[in-house]
Formats: C-alpha cells, sequence, structure tokens
C-alpha cells in the first residue's frame, strides 16, 4: 500500500541566524587558536545538538566563571551576561571572549544610554531567560523593572513616571510584545522606548513566515529547544495564527505522530538555534510515512552578518 500524500511548506527564513552562527564560530575559533579545553559559561546557544557537536570538539560548558581554570580561555553565551561576569574574568586575569549577539549587545547599550540620561527601565522578556538576566545586569540593583505582560504592567511601581524608559528581549512574539508596550504608553504617556525595535530581525521574520503559513496546513512542526524562547514563541504564533496544532520538537523521534495521522499539509520552521540537518532529519522522517510534495514559502531573504571579535582575528 502506498503512503498517503503530504504537502510540506517550508518556511523561509529558518533556522540559524548570523548571531548563532557567530557564537558558534567563537567557540570553534577559539578551540583552533587555543587547543582543548575551552571553557562556555552556560549553553552557547539553546539547541543541545548544537552544545554536544561543541562538547565533542573540546568546549566544556560550565555555570560561573570560578568553575573554569584561570589559564584557560572562557567564553560567555550568544545571550549575553551581567556586567559582574566580564569583572570576574578579569579579576581572575583571563582570557575572555564575549559571544553576546551583537544585537542583544544594542539592547545593553539602550538601557546603560536610558539609565545614565536618569531613567528608570522597563524591561519586557521572561523572567529567569539568560538574555533578560544579562540586560537586567547591566545596571545596579532596582535599575530594571522586569514586565511580562500586560497584568504586570497594572501592577508596576515606579520611581518617577516622567522619567522612565522601555526596552525588550531580542525573542519575543511582536504580537504581545505590541500588547505590553501599548499598555505601558497608556499608565505612562512620557516612557520612552528604543531608536529601532528591539526584537530582532531574525525573530520578526521567522514570525512573518509563521503567519503565512499557519492558516493553510493541518499541523506545524517547529525544530527548537524547550528552553529556547524563540522557538517557543514561533509555536504560539503559529496557534494564534490558525494552525492549533502545532508541536515543538528537538529532532525527529520526538515527533508525535498521533497529531499527523490524518493530515494532507503540514508546515515546518525551526528556531533561531536549530541546526538545518535537524530540520532535515525531520523531512526524512515525513518521507518515510508520506509521499512528500515540498514547497517554500519564503516572505523574507536574510543576509546579515556579524564579525567575531577581533582577538579571534589576531594570530597568536
Amino acid at each position: 500500500m502506498s503512503n498517503p500524500q503530504l504537502t510540506v511548506y517550508m518556511a523561509a527564513p529558518r533556522g540559524f541566524c548570523a548571531g548563532v552562527d557567530r557564537a558558534i564560530q567563537i567557540v570553534e575559533m577559539a578551540l583552533e587558536k587555543w587547543g582543548k579545553p575551552v571553557y562556555v559559561r552556560h549553553e552557547i546557544v539553546h539547541n543541545k545538538y548544537v552544545v554536544d557537536e561543541l562538547k565533542s570538539k573540546g568546549a566544556i560548558f560550565i555555570k560561573e566563571v570560578n568553575e573554569a581554570p584561570v589559564d584557560r580561555p572562557i567564553i560567555f553565551s550568544a545571550h549575553g551576561v551581567p556586567k559582574s561576569v566580564p569583572l570576574e574574568a578579569k579579576r581572575r586575569e583571563m582570557i575572555y571572549v564575549d559571544a553576546t549577539c551583537p544585537l542583544v549587545s544594542k539592547v545593553h547599550i539602550e538601557a546603560d544610554r536610558h539609565f545614565e540620561n536618569g531613567h528608570q527601565i522597563v524591561m519586557i522578556g521572561h523572567a529567569g531567560h539568560p538574555e533578560t538576566i544579562g540586560t537586567m545586569g547591566q545596571l545596579p540593583e532596582g535599575g530594571v523593572l522586569l514586565v511580562e505582560n500586560t497584568e504586570d504592567v497594572k501592577n508596576l511601581t515606579v520611581r518617577d513616571p516622567i522619567k522612565l524608559a522601555y526596552v525588550t528581549q531580542t525573542t519575543l512574539s511582536i504580537d504581545d510584545t505590541a500588547e505590553v508596550v501599548e499598555a505601558l504608553k497608556v499608565r505612562f504617556p512620557a516612557i520612552v522606548g528604543p531608536h529601532k525595535e528591539d526584537i530582532c530581525y531574525a525573530t520578526s521574520n521567522r514570525q512573518a513566515a509563521v503567519k503565512e503559513i499557519a492558516p493553510d496546513v493541518d499541523a506545524l512542526l517547529v525544530i527548537g529547544a524547550p528552553n529556547s524562547s524563540n522557538s517557543q514563541r514561533l509555536v504560539e504564533v503559529a496557534k494564534k495564527a490558525g494552525c492549533k496544532n502545532s508541536q515543538l520538537v528537538q529532532r525527529a523521534t520526538e515527533i508525535n505522530w498521533d497529531k499527523l495521522m490524518d493530515i494532507k499539509s503540514i508546515g515546518i520552521t525551526a528556531g533561531a538555534s536549530a541546526p538545518e540537518i535537524l530540520i532535515n532529519e525531520v523531512i526524512e522522517a515525513l518521507k518515510e510515512r508520506f509521499e512528500v510534495k515540498t514547497n517554500i514559502v519564503e516572505t523574507a531573504t536574510e543576509n546579515v552578518n556579524f564579525k567575531v571579535p577581533r582577538i579571534l582575528r589576531e594570530t597568536l
């Protein structure tokens, strides 16, 4: 008996963004320059496959700077770190490389600038996410207030409603964030926002592609890690856009096939830290069960590229 027909709509863009590419490259170049092991504070990006690959090449992942020996290089993850982290590495006289995504660093600079101008900062983000911790850690205790939703805005107590500015995590849902920003502006009309949207181009583009596909498919798979904020947001965006049958999987082995029993069409996308090899693995798994016809749905083209830090471009 032949397999049932399935039309697969591939979101473009999907998968790796420039910040993730750069962070992985930083670890690989550090290993090349200084040999094994190189220490990395926290997961370099939120993807188990990527982390395991780098471990196999000689990277050792740790929680804090003091877990690394002082005579080995340490790398900070793409999500950004509080100011206290590089200070600790300096105090220990370590070689360190900051793999913070330049678009996250832009938010750090903004927060700093607003603070110097006497503003208290409101950060729209997810409590406990490394990027939120990193951005809030740019300023002294109490300099940044965190809100996650419109309810938090209602309950917010500020020092001075006239001296307020907001920044956002770079990987949030565009629509949800717009609601929170609107609530902030209604409650605090004098609040100052960023010159340019903090939510990054890759998050925006991946969400736009999902919105294009979701209303027309029976199911949608997002390839990404459960601790990846931008991947989680893609599932939420897909459900809101009309595809309730959307699931997050790290790789093909996690697919819930019961939910794909009688489908005729499926959308595929991947979070910004998911490699193409895992996307291909999912496609192969679908081909084992269906006669697959693939369509690309391209809503934007990306050609962003970030330089690695100078320390890695210099020869020893």
